[in-house]
């Protein structure tokens, strides 16, 4: 039953997910093109800036969360219930969004967020064989 339900749910999701990370929140196109390549950089500056903590926990955790459902991405294609494929085929699509939002200047091209994303695909995959060894075991 959950994995109909996630076939149904899991394209509009990313078509969702899309939306807001090129025009949803208050998105607006920067005047030139920004990249952020040092790990981690963005995130402590962003952490140690003058934003509520409120903001720093939805940003910070909300990279994480909002990607959680790709872990689950092996119950569409077998081949992405093993880690090495799905993390790898995840990073070579998530490269492309952050390039795309660089291109279009809709945003930041930072290896943070891709860092950030995959730990919530690693997540979701976690979740993924935990809730398949609870109900099919």
């Amino acid at each position: 039953m959950l994995k109909k339900i996630y076939k149904i749910i899991i394209v509009p999701y990313i078509l969702f997910l899309l939306y807001l990370m090129f025009l949803g929140m208050g998105r607006f196109q920067y005047e030139e093109n920004l990249i952020t390549v040092e790990p981690f950089f963005s995130t402590v500056k962003f952490i140690q800036g003058p934003h509520k903590t409120i903001d720093v926990v939805k940003i910070v955790l909300g990279n994480i969360i909002m990607f959680i459902p790709f872990g689950f991405l092996g119950w569409m294609i077998p081949e992405l219930k093993k880690l090495k494929p799905l993390v790898f085929g995840f990073i070579s699509c998530i490269v492309i969004v952050e390039a795309l939002q660089y291109f279009t200047r809709m945003g930041i091209f930072e290896v943070d967020d891709i860092i950030l994303n995959t730990s919530g695909v690693y997540t979701g995959w976690l979740l993924c064989g935990f809730i398949e060894r609870k109900f099919n075991g």
